[in-house]
C-alpha cells in the first residue's frame, strides 16, 4: 500500500479504510490532502478487490476542514490584476472541487464515520459520500460563513438533496454548531454511536455487509441513485433498463439466486 502523508489507508475483508491522519492538526485539509485524496480514490476505483470505503479520522476529530495555512498560501499569490486574480482562483477552486468529485464519483460505497470536529471543508467531504454515521461528540459546522466566503467545494450544491433546502440554507446563513442527534434528525446522519469506538464497529458492520453482496449489484445500484440526482424518472428506468440489459448476464444473479434457494451465504467474484 502507498504511503501517503494526509491519510492511512489499509484494506481488509474487501473493505478499504481510508483515515485523515493529521490528528496533530486536528486533521485539518493541507495541500497533499487534496491531492492525494485523488490518488486515493482512483486507486479505489481501479481495485477490484475494494467493494466498500469506509472513510474517518484518526485521533479525537474527523476534521477542521481548509487548513487555513493553505488558504494564506494562495492569498500570498494574488496580484495587483482583478481578472488574473481572478482566474487563478477559479482554477484554485476548480482543483479543490475535483477532489471531492472523486469521492462522490468513486464507484464503490462510501460510508463516513465522524466524531469530534466535522467543520467547513469537512461537511463538503461527508456530503460526497454515500452515508455517514457520528458519535455522540460530533459537532457540525458550516463555518465558511464565519470567515467571510461562500461555501464553494460541494456543501451547497449536495446538501439540499440530503437535509433539504430549508435546513441547509438556515445552516449555511447562521454557520451556527449542531450536535449529532440533531444531524440524525435532519437526515445528515443515518446513526448515532455513544463513542468512536462503536462508531467504527458500527460502520465496519454495515460496510461488512455491504461487501458480502454482488459488487455487480452494488455498483449498478449507487450508479442509477447518483443518476437520478439530475435526471427525470423516466429517463432513470431508461438508463437503468440499458444498464442491466448487460448487468443481468453477470454471473453473480445466478450465484445470488442458488444460494438464495440452498439458504446458503452466496460468495461472489472481484
Amino acid at each position: 500500500m502507498p504511503q501517503y502523508s494526509a491519510f492511512s489507508v489499509e484494506l481488509a475483508d474487501n473493505i478499504a479504510h481510508v483515515q485523515i491522519n493529521r490528528p496533530e492538526k486536528i486533521n485539518s485539509m493541507n495541500a497533499a490532502f487534496w491531492s492525494e485524496i485523488i490518488e486515493i480514490f482512483q486507486w479505489i476505483d481501479d481495485t477490484d478487490e475494494v467493494r466498500v470505503v469506509v472513510l474517518s479520522g484518526n485521533g479525537k476529530h474527523f476534521s477542521s476542514g481548509i487548513d487555513l495555512m493553505m488558504l494564506a498560501g494562495v492569498a500570498n499569490e494574488l496580484g495587483k490584476d482583478v481578472g488574473r486574480n481572478a482566474r487563478l482562483l477559479r482554477r484554485k477552486i476548480l482543483a479543490l472541487q475535483a477532489s471531492f468529485n472523486a469521492v462522490d464519483h468513486c464507484r464503490k460505497p462510501v460510508l463516513a464515520a465522524v466524531q469530534g470536529y466535522c467543520l467547513g471543508g469537512a461537511i463538503d467531504l461527508i456530503a460526497a459520500c454515500d452515508m455517514r454515521y457520528a458519535a455522540e461528540d460530533a459537532q457540525f459546522s458550516i463555518k465558511e460563513i464565519d470567515i467571510g466566503m461562500a461555501a464553494d467545494v460541494g456543501t451547497l450544491q449536495r446538501l439540499p438533496r440530503i437535509i433539504g433546502d430549508g435546513m441547509l440554507r438556515e445552516l449555511a446563513y447562521t454557520g451556527r454548531t449542531f450536535g449529532a442527534d440533531e444531524a440524525r434528525s435532519i437526515g445528515l446522519v443515518n446513526r448515532v454511536y455513544n463513542d468512536k469506538d462503536a462508531l467504527l464497529e458500527g460502520v465496519f458492520d454495515i460496510a461488512r455487509d455491504i461487501a458480502s453482496k454482488s459488487p455487480i449489484a452494488v455498483t449498478g445500484t449507487k450508479e442509477m441513485i447518483s443518476y437520478m440526482r439530475d435526471h427525470r424518472i423516466d429517463d432513470g428506468l431508461e438508463y437503468v433498463a440499458t444498464w442491466n440489459a448487460a448487468m443481468l448476464q453477470s454471473n453473480d444473479l445466478r450465484v445470488a439466486m442458488a444460494a438464495h434457494m440452498s439458504k446458503q451465504k452466496p460468495e461472489f467474484l472481484d
